[in-house]
């Protein structure tokens, strides 16, 4: 044999493949990397505009019309007015909706920030995430909200998990220990609301609340803060769904245990499903899963989401606001729904055998929230990055707006995408 005409074979087979590997056409991350330049640019000039203020971007002030509400809720406009809030004043209508930091929304700002930070080590980020997330130190002492988790896990949470410090783990514990105060053990959950005529109302959204929890069981050891959160999650999952797995809004309990009402506060009717409300569910059971285990939790997350994929039937997957609301090209869409159940789904695809399906549903999501439709210009918006989220329709408040929260689990979603597809920001 001749073993050199051999070999020179064998190097132009492998020259050949080498030539044919490299001619492969590479993924197009462009939407990925524009997504990700937008919301720095977005993060670093609402930074500079609130360098001197206490205060923190929520929204953008709009005004409502309360005939299109009727047509939304199709209700009759005497069955909703009272829960109605006034239009703002004419000269607030498109300028930014700033918030305290005893604001549920609070903690999404510095979150966005800190995400923006790990995504890219752009150290202005991680300077401008630590000055806003220590702007929340008082609301660790704070008791009179269930949004403790949103408020400052969203913010300590992260700066402990992407520049973590000696003071991060008083602050997260104290928290905790405040929000565990609102469990009541004859009722099994914690109280979310201290309004209304309810008994002892929990909002779906509580379930999101939880991972400030466990972060804090994991901090001290200490499985009480765990045990709440479990107890939360099983008392939910027993009387907040319907058979298709759809979850009312409210549910408020008699002193027994026992429901008292069902009903919804920001959907289209007591037994529709509130979009942004069908996301905080399947996100929820998601993360309890991560910290548990426990395949109830996972197989809940699962129903949720196959419902989720069912029930939205917008071409872009980004839902109208309520899934039962009108199919009318004037019905808003909500951005931030979209945002969290692709943040969900992408860690859920992780979890079971066929997550391709719940990975591509996010995909898709992120894709179309990078596309002009979506993604705000770079200096408009006032500085928010995405558009087309809904507040709380019913009650008059932030339709058709930017939303602090959908930039934050849309910075997430993009975190948990690049971290699945082994994506590094300096190579796109």
């Amino acid at each position: 044999m001749n073993y050199s005409k051999l070999n020179l074979t064998m190097c132009i087979c492998l020259l050949a493949a080498m030539i044919s590997c490299n001619n492969k056409p590479k993924d197009d991350y462009s939407w990925l990397k524009n997504s990700i330049d937008v919301s720095v640019a977005q993060l670093d000039m609402t930074s500079a505009e609130l360098a001197d203020s206490a205060k923190l971007p929520r929204s953008i002030w709009v005004e409502y019309d309360s005939a299109f509400l009727c047509r939304q809720i199709e209700a009759d406009y005497s069955t909703f007015k009272d829960s109605l809030r006034p239009n703002p004043d004419a000269e607030k209508i498109g300028q930014r909706k700033l918030t305290g930091v005893y604001d549920w929304t609070s903690g999404f700002f510095p979150g966005s920030l800190w995400y923006a930070y790990h995504i890219t080590g752009n150290d202005q980020m991680k300077d401008q995430a630590a000055k806003f997330t220590n702007l929340l130190y008082p609301v660790s002492y704070y008791k009179d909200t269930h949004d403790l988790g949103f408020m400052i896990n969203c913010s300590y949470g992260n700066a402990g998990l992407f520049s973590p410090n000696d003071t991060i783990k008083a602050v997260i514990v104290r928290t905790a220990d405040n929000l565990i105060s609102r469990f009541d053990p004859a009722i099994g959950a914690i109280r979310s609301w201290d309004f209304g005529t309810w008994n002892f109302p929990v909002i779906i959204d509580n379930m999101m609340n939880l991972d400030l929890l466990f972060n804090a069981t994991k901090l001290t050891g200490d499985n009480k803060y765990k045990e709440v959160a479990i107890a939360h999650a099983n008392k939910t999952i027993a009387h907040h769904f319907r058979p298709d797995y759809s979850s009312y809004h409210v549910v408020s309990y008699n002193s027994d245990g026992t429901v008292e009402r069902k009903q919804t506060h920001q959907g289209k009717n007591d037994e529709s499903s509130w979009a942004r409300g069908q996301a905080w569910a399947v996100y929820g059971y998601v993360s309890c899963y991560r910290d548990i285990k426990d395949t109830t939790y996972l197989s809940q997350a699962v129903n949720i989401a196959e419902l989720i994929m069912n029930r939205v039937k917008t071409a872009d997957l980004i839902p109208l606001w309520d899934y039962d609301a009108p199919d009318a090209e004037e019905t808003p869409r909500d951005a931030s729904a979209a945002a969290i159940t692709a943040a969900a789904f992408i860690e859920l695809s992780t979890m079971v055998e066929d997550g391709s399906k719940y990975f591509d549903y996010a995909e898709t999501i992120l894709r179309n929230l990078s596309g002009e439709t979506y993604l705000a210009p770079v200096g408009t918006n006032q500085g928010f990055i995405l558009k087309h989220s809904t507040g709380s329709l019913p009650n008059g408040s932030e339709i058709d707006a930017p939303l602090n929260y959908a930039d934050y689990y849309f910075l997430e979603g993009l975190s948990r995408y690049m971290d699945i597809k082994n994506i590094k920001y300096k190579d796109l």
